[in-house]
């Protein structure tokens, strides 16, 4: 049994699929019978929204979830003909079959990008997924299957059942600037031009932005949710006032980054050239990063990646310009994007000294294991070792 797809509206307002008692998992076959429900609602599409509701506040996490059980809820009804609540593990071997290829693209892939929701031609993908992105698709719904079996919505959960790969452990960290390409990168901020208002006001913003990324290896999305009131000093044991940066992040949790002296006047520079005292106000709201034209309201993570993006194209061309021995290093550059920041933040800090937990914790890392993938001075000493003492001697 096949059912029309229909266009979804937003999950946050939700009334995902008007459908009929026998597709609206009310009666669904994996349902928890017996067993006192931790949730009260009696619907798939409901159940869903509970689910999400918890991640309401994090927009990035709640779209990519939003958009997970959108498909598999859309793709049950239609193309199975069974409520979501009826999947079984054999489903969810043909579902990951489909995710590398939707079939017919005329129903589930949009012809076009950028459609709007309510529009008659919106589909729920944009071409198949790779095997990267299957695996996340997996993860999510894996997850949201859990939570329905914990609430007492579900009686199990199908996903259980499969195969656990060993997860394999991450490589170093490749994708960061080196002491050489940070240079070239401020090389190009020093050398914006100055002249008029406007050109200041966008030189000022550059370079706060640049020293703040590199200085507390914060994400650009807590670049843009975070407000300079998170700014606060406190003394230490030797009554030595010193200035923090509390931000809310990845997973809505909250950590305290340093806010070095250095970072406190690129600040103090920034909003001297905004028009605001020197120094912030514990709870201030003004963004982190604002708008030329000095508007009291937050960028987006678009405005601020294409900033990022523009600077390090500029030292890329820069770098062409030298000549065929600067080629590599234009064409890192060229790849950069907005994370490699606090990669390269996470990189300076454990290239010196800096015990590796206070890394951890400057990053909001939730395991040093993470934070060690930083280390690249270890495998620089093991390269040392290898070349010094395995030699070939022919």
């Amino acid at each position: 049994m096949q059912t029309k797809l229909t266009v979804i509206p937003a999950i946050a307002t939700i009334d995902l699929v008007k459908l009929s008692p026998e597709l609206d998992g009310s009666n669904g076959a994996n349902r928890a019978i017996g067993n006192r429900p931790q949730i009260t609602v009696n619907t798939d599409a409901d159940a869903i929204k509970i689910w999400l509701a918890r991640y309401f506040d994090t927009k990035t996490t709640f779209d990519s979830y939003r958009k997970e059980a959108e498909r598999l809820l859309l793709w049950s009804v239609v193309e199975l003909g069974k409520p979501l609540s009826s999947l079984s593990h054999e489903d969810f071997l043909v579902y990951q079959r489909f995710l590398a290829n939707p079939l017919p693209a005329e129903r589930w892939i949009m012809s076009q990008r950028k459609v709007a929701r309510d529009d008659s031609k919106w589909r729920p993908f944009a071409g198949p997924l790779s095997p990267t992105s299957q695996r996340q698709a997996i993860v999510i719904l894996n997850g949201m299957f859990s939570w329905l079996v914990n609430a007492g919505y579900l009686a199990g959960n199908p996903l259980s059942l499969s195969r656990n790969r060993q997860r394999k452990a991450k490589p170093r960290v490749t994708r960061f600037l080196d002491e050489d390409l940070w240079k070239e990168v401020k090389l190009t901020i020093e050398s914006m031009p100055r002249e008029t208002n406007r050109e200041r006001e966008h030189y000022q913003r550059v370079r706060w932005l640049f020293s703040l990324l590199y200085i507390t290896g914060v994400r650009v999305s807590e670049v843009t949710q975070n407000t300079m009131g998170g700014f606060f000093s406190r003394k230490d044991k030797s009554s030595e006032s010193r200035w923090w940066l509390e931000i809310t992040g990845k997973g809505d949790k909250t950590r305290i980054v340093p806010a070095t002296n250095e970072l406190m006047v690129e600040l103090g520079r920034y909003r001297r050239e905004m028009g605001l005292s020197l120094s912030p106000i514990e709870g201030e709201t003004t963004p982190l990063l604002l708008p030329i034209g000095g508007k009291q309201r937050a960028m987006t993570r678009s405005a601020v990646h294409l900033i990022l993006k523009q600077i390090f194209n500029i030292t890329a061309k820069r770098l062409q310009e030298r000549g065929p021995d600067f080629i590599a290093q234009a064409a890192r550059l060229e790849a950069a994007s907005a994370h490699w920041m606090r990669h390269t933040a996470g990189s300076n800090m454990t290239s010196g000294d800096m015990d590796i937990r206070h890394v951890r914790d400057n990053l909001g890392h939730e395991s040093i294991a993470t934070t060690n993938n930083y280390l690249h001075s270890e495998d620089n000493k093991r390269h040392q070792d290898t070349e010094e003492k395995h030699k070939l001697n022919w």
